[in-house]
């Protein structure tokens, strides 16, 4: 019999108060969006959303652990969403609108440290770009219109995914390595809020070349944690081919499972 097939835990996108029409009055949802989950599937790997372990919320920490979560997981994918809480980088929100979710950040950080721990893969989809390089002591751009000098376009609100613009592939890099015939291959771009201060042991892989905005990162460290500022899972003609980026996560995560 061959092995089995790779187990891979997504972060829950949080809804701390639902709208009414949806029916859950008073209570607090955990969700994913069906493409990433797609996306990891298509590649001949299991997808699992993994809940919070959160005080009041009915499972103790005694009974099931973050550990046991991971231990159950062959690698770790963290969704986009909403922004990042400014104060999980030592700022405090500059609007409230960019306030951000406290409680999923440090849901999510736990996460990505016990997978590293493991010795598990962790890849980072946009927000999860971002909350890598917090995790690592980096810090964002609250909003790249604002506080980015000649700041280019990143976010469409009428287009959201069919919004897209160049990335520059940074030369000697991994990503280069994927993707050794693009130079200047277009992404989508649905993001306000980018890498301002680069997080320790993280080097550039990617930057839009309009205005040097970071686009994916690497940890340089014994593992592997990736980020793509854009969305990978969100397919379009003309974009750069996801394939390779997903392929080269769970050649990973078979290469920890094996050990």
């Amino acid at each position: 019999m061959g092995e089995r097939p790779l187990r891979i835990g997504m972060s829950a996108r949080l809804m701390h108060a639902p709208p009414k029409e949806l029916g859950f009055p008073g209570k607090h949802l955990q969700y994913l969006e069906r493409s990433v989950a797609h996306w990891i599937m298509a590649h001949g790997a299991l997808a699992f959303m993994i809940p919070t372990l959160t005080k009041g919320g009915g499972v103790t920490r005694q009974s099931i652990s973050v550990r046991d979560c991971v231990s159950a997981m062959d690698g770790l994918v963290l969704q986009g969403g909403a922004d990042m809480s400014p104060t999980s980088y030592g700022d405090e929100p500059m609007r409230p609108e960019w306030a951000g979710d406290k409680v999923r950040d440090q849901y999510e950080m736990e996460l990505v440290w016990e997978f590293v721990i493991q010795g598990k893969p962790v890849l980072g989809i946009c927000r999860g770009c971002q909350l890598i390089n917090v995790a690592c002591g980096g810090t964002l751009y609250q909003d790249i219109p604002t506080m980015v000098e000649n700041a280019a376009q990143h976010r469409h609100e009428d287009l959201y995914d069919n919004f897209h613009h160049e990335i520059q592939i940074l030369p000697d890099s991994r990503l280069s390595e994927l993707f050794p015939d693009e130079t200047r291959p277009r992404v989508n771009s649905i993001h306000h809020q980018c890498v301002r201060k680069l997080g320790r042991d993280l080097r550039v892989e990617a930057i839009s070349p309009a205005d040097g905005v970071v686009e994916s990162i690497r940890w340089n460290g014994s593992g592997y944690m990736v980020g793509c500022q854009w969305h990978p899972e969100f397919l379009g003609a003309g974009l750069l081919d996801s394939g390779p980026i997903m392929q080269e996560f769970l050649d990973a995560a078979r290469r920890a499972m094996r050990n």
